[in-house]
């Protein structure tokens, strides 16, 4: 049975609070001791198919964030001092040691993590942690997770390989409220002995943003552990273990403007310590011999193989540029962005987005959309063929959510989310797209190529 974490709401600002702070703090600071949070980016513009070239308007933040120009620095000052960790007695192999667990300590920081019991785990993303935490949790745990999940929460606990006894998938709650009181009645009902609630703090499909301390509340009050895919949440706002009294949360380097193949498993030690290595192999080891292994203490008992130190500094350059105060002024710069665009999609008939809870809901920068008469493969192949504009469409690899909120005649959708480097021209171009597709349809002739719609005969090929 795990140990009830007493919740309490006074201890996190309230969002409008905490973007004044952030507002009257960063204006008493001098420039020079404000991140840097440009990103980087390739000289001149993306080709069109008509022959022009345009500055590229990227909104697809959510599959993969460019890199900070903070985490390229990073990398150039730590790849002449590049070697293995842990067990080398060379100077290179000690510098890189203390870079990989100074990150480790950046992480930890960033994420709130409570010394006392958390543990930081560094894996190649967030689907990887959840695998890793679903391999160890306790035998005969319940696990409760929303059917609206990412296909990295949803999946890993009926993997052969998971630990868990029983998975109760809930289905698409209709309101904020109504999920806290569905996670509540499913814990409540659940088996004796421990259980995990698993949510995300932002959909990847709507950005709509989930009462996560709320659940928290909800699952502590029936000895119920949490864990949370902030994957899509912390690349705009600040999350915290100690704030929201989560036990654990997942993260992607990837999501974060750290494109180097790191995430994050943090949280509470005592199962992971407790299982079985994740991966058996050289660094989870403590001895070996003919007939037994002892294994590590963690976090190197999941942290089996050469780990990926230029990925947990880079993840860990991320961190420290996303300050809280730098966060909470981001996310008022992308909300506004946002709305601008939602309003503009609202002026065009036949857009339609997709939502959850309804176009009210807080959420983080990105929508979600369908057209009428357009195919969201067509629609996203012209946006970049003749706009050069970047959209990701399909299922977003969270299928069941999807589906559901297609609406009749739609069979995938399309999704443009923000970031660090969208401005308002950016914005401006894709309303300006979506309306004259709408209006006039493609201006180029697409093909069909391995399921996927490409320009034929594109021009841009003999580049």
């Amino acid at each position: 049975m795990t140990t009830v974490v007493p919740f309490d709401s006074t201890r996190r600002p309230r969002p409008r609070q905490a973007v004044r702070d952030a507002r009257a703090r960063r204006a008493s600071r001098p420039a020079d001791t404000v991140p840097d949070c440009s990103i980087v980016t390739p000289d001149g513009g993306v080709p069109l198919v008509t022959g022009e070239y345009v500055d590229y308007a990227n909104f697809d933040y959510a599959a993969s964030a460019p890199c900070l120009t903070a985490v390229a620095d990073a990398l150039s000052a730590a790849l002449p001092y590049y070697a293995s960790v842990h067990r080398g007695a060379g100077h290179h192999s000690r510098i890189s040691t203390e870079a990989y667990e100074q990150a480790r300590r950046g992480v930890a920081g960033f994420l709130g993590a409570r010394p006392e019991t958390d543990a930081v785990v560094f894996v190649r993303g967030t689907t990887d942690a959840l695998n890793l935490l679903a391999r160890c949790v306790p035998d005969g745990c319940t696990v409760v997770v929303f059917e609206s999940e990412h296909h990295a929460s949803l999946l890993p606990w009926e993997h052969p390989a998971a630990r868990a006894a029983k998975v109760v998938r809930l289905p698409l709650p209709a309101t904020p409220d109504a999920a806290v009181e569905a996670a509540r009645t499913a814990l409540r009902r659940a088996p004796e002995g421990p259980k995990l609630l698993c949510v995300t703090a932002a959909s990847n499909v709507t950005g709509e943003i989930w009462p996560v301390e709320d659940l928290v509340e909800a699952a502590h009050a029936e000895d119920a552990r949490v864990v949370v895919d902030a994957a899509q949440y912390v690349p705009h706002l600040p999350f915290s273990l100690t704030d929201t009294g989560a036990d654990y949360v997942a993260l992607s380097g990837h999501k974060l403007y750290a494109p180097f193949g790191s995430g994050v498993l943090a949280g509470r030690a005592d199962w992971l310590g407790e299982a079985a290595p994740y991966l058996s192999g050289g660094g989870a080891t403590r001895k070996v011999t003919d007939h037994d292994v002892l294994w590590n203490d963690l976090p190197a008992r999941h942290e089996a193989g050469s780990p990926n130190v230029l990925g947990a500094v880079a993840l860990a350059a991320a961190c420290a540029t996303f300050t809280e105060d730098t966060l909470y002024l981001q996310h008022i710069r992308e909300s506004a962005l946002l709305e601008r665009l939602r309003a503009g999609f609202c002026e065009i008939d036949g857009v339609h987005e997709l939502t959850l809870w309804g176009p009210e809901q807080a959420r983080v920068g990105i929508v979600s959309f369908v057209v009428d008469g357009l195919p969201a493969d067509l629609l996203a192949a012209a946006l970049s063929a003749e706009y050069g504009i970047g959209v990701r469409d399909g299922l977003f690899c969270a299928h069941p959510l999807t589906a559901h909120l297609l609406p009749r005649g739609h069979t995938q959708a399309v999704r443009a989310s923000l970031g660090v480097g969208t401005t308002e021209e950016h914005v401006d171009r894709l309303v300006g797209a979506v309306a004259d597709l709408v209006a006039h349809g493609p201006r180029w002739e697409y093909v069909d190529l391995d399921g996927r719609s490409v320009p034929a005969s594109d021009p841009r090929d003999a580049l």
